[in-house]
């Protein structure tokens, strides 16, 4: 029997796969050759999370892969109408960035509130100056998308004795709907968005949702760069329609050099790094690997993005 064809798209450093050696047939591609290679392929990895490859090259004549994963929790880089109309099942990387982005969202809400940005400003300049912090127990956060990350979010807002509210497509119990996200905002010390990229989420934080915010609000974004308008995020902070702010995704990565974004006031600036511990590519190249052995055993796949919605339903 011939080994099926895994079809990788490239990233360095390159996926572990040890596992699967004389188990498949793997085929590493990159942008340029990854349209050649696609008619052959029975699975894609989408390695290579940050690009748009597959988006552009899913398009053509002959075959396609019959199963795609993609080693990040969004999908918006790699969806196409081509593949969402297809029977190609798409999985996505749920369950290793979930807890990681939540201590991240967890200490950029503490140094905020301690203004431990302005201590390491002060420190460096060696200025003594005192000052109060924001005693973060009754403080209350919205977070802007239900899913894994928004939860695990929340579970651990609520440990600091944060009161957390969630929101999602639809409500249900423990999570409010899109109608009573104004309302949330309004009364929110800190908004959280993460959200997946669908058309309902994109540039749904504008100058109106900032200006529903209280001044004393932050406002941080884990979820997808495209989310928020960032010139109304920069209004919003030079006008002090809101306290602070802090992004790790943007419209367009990696930031340049001469985006503005960096010297907005209030703002902090991370580079796509929330859910990145130590160890994390080996823990999605042990998550594929492991889904492939499912795959090749003809048993479901975990993980099942709904293509047309974005994301893996039913959370």
């Amino acid at each position: 029997m011939t080994a099926p064809t895994l079809l990788v798209l490239d990233a360095d450093p390159p996926p572990r796969l040890g596992r699967l050696t004389g188990r498949a047939r793997i085929v590493h591609a990159d942008a340029g050759s990854l349209a050649r290679h696609l008619p052959d392929a029975d699975v894609l990895l989408v390695w290579d999370f940050a690009s748009t490859a597959v988006r552009d090259a899913w398009p053509g004549e002959g075959p396609r892969p019959r199963w795609v994963h993609t080693a990040s929790a969004g999908v918006d880089h790699l969806m196409c109408p081509a593949l969402a109309a297809s029977d190609t099942v798409v999985t996505n990387a749920r369950g290793v960035f979930e807890q990681p982005i939540a201590e991240y969202v967890a200490a950029l809400v503490l140094a905020m509130a301690k203004d431990l940005p302005r201590t390491w400003e002060l420190q460096g300049r060696r200025e003594w100056r005192h000052r109060e912090g924001q005693r973060l127990a009754g403080t209350r956060a919205c977070v802007v998308g239900s899913g894994p990350i928004g939860r695990a979010i929340a579970r651990t807002l609520k440990a600091l004795d944060v009161t957390t509210a969630l929101v999602g497509r639809v409500p249900r119990t423990g999570i409010h709907g899109p109608g009573d996200l104004d309302r949330l905002l309004a009364r929110a010390d800190w908004v959280i968005a993460a959200a997946p990229l669908t058309e309902q989420t994109r540039h749904m934080f504008d100058t109106r949702r900032f200006g529903v915010m209280q001044p004393s609000a932050r406002f941080v974004n884990v979820g997808r760069g495209q989310l928020v308008v960032e010139d109304a995020l920069a209004e919003a902070l030079a006008k002090r329609w809101i306290a602070g702010a802090a992004l790790d995704v943007f419209e367009d990565e990696p930031l340049t050099p001469d985006s503005p974004l960096w010297q907005v006031p209030g703002l902090i600036v991370s580079p796509h790094m929330s859910g990145d511990t130590v160890g994390w590519r080996d823990d999605l190249g042990a998550q594929f690997v492991e889904l492939y052995e499912r795959w090749e055993a003809g048993r479901n796949l975990p993980n099942v993005v709904d293509k047309k919605r974005g994301y893996v339903p039913g959370h």
